[in-house]
């Protein structure tokens, strides 16, 4: 019989006891209120789950997507905004920094990321274009030292909340052989926030 191993299953046990005793009493309240729960976030920050899957070099904890995967299935088991919270944290908002990203944007953004003080989101949907990337409008220009980006953006989770540090937007910077030429810029949110978050997932944060 297969069985998890022990750093795994440390993991799964740790994230089922936080699930239990502290998102489950509070899930409803949330899920009615549509308020962020800045409270769960951060815990899940002391516990390292924002770090899950990056190296300890830049603050995380040097595993992997499995175990990613198995706080998400304990988070998702309760309250399945607060797992999106997280997921889109990681892999939308942290991820490409880390994949993609320069060694400087990496030494910028991602500590506060990992450490879970700090949200990021991915900017991909569009009105009229869904989550569908080919059929993205926005588009990007340099103008000067500056990037001039035009369009608009919908449901991009975590852009709302006030720990958001940046959204990466996809956006057309170009066309080479009647194909676009897409791209992910770096943007740091307007402060205070141009809009209000809008509910989406409940008790999870789309904005912009």
């Amino acid at each position: 019989m297969w069985e998890l191993e022990d750093h795994y299953r440390d993991v799964q046990r740790e994230v089922a006891a936080f699930a239990d005793e502290q998102v489950a009493p509070v899930a409803a309240a949330h899920d009615e209120a549509k308020t962020f729960p800045y409270e769960l976030v951060a815990r899940m920050g002391e516990l390292g789950l924002f770090g899950l899957p990056f190296p300890e070099e830049y603050g995380g904890a040097g595993m992997d997507y499995f175990a990613l995967a198995l706080a998400l299935e304990e988070l998702g088991r309760v309250d399945q905004s607060v797992a999106i919270t997280l997921e889109a944290a990681v892999g939308l908002g942290a991820m490409p920094i880390f994949k993609f990203g320069t060694e400087e944007q990496r030494q910028e953004w991602l500590p506060d990321l990992v450490a879970g003080t700090r949200l990021a989101g991915f900017g991909l949907t569009e009105p009229e274009a869904g989550s569908d990337a080919g059929a993205t409008y926005t588009t990007a220009a340099l103008v000067g030292e500056d990037w001039v980006i035009n369009g608009a953006k919908q449901f991009i989770t975590n852009s709302g909340t006030d720990i958001t540090s940046l959204v990466t937007i996809t956006a057309i910077t170009g066309v080479h052989n009647a194909r676009k030429e897409l791209s992910t810029i770096i943007v740091p949110p307007p402060a205070p926030p141009s809009t209000a978050p809008r509910p989406g997932h409940r008790s999870s944060s789309p904005g912009w």
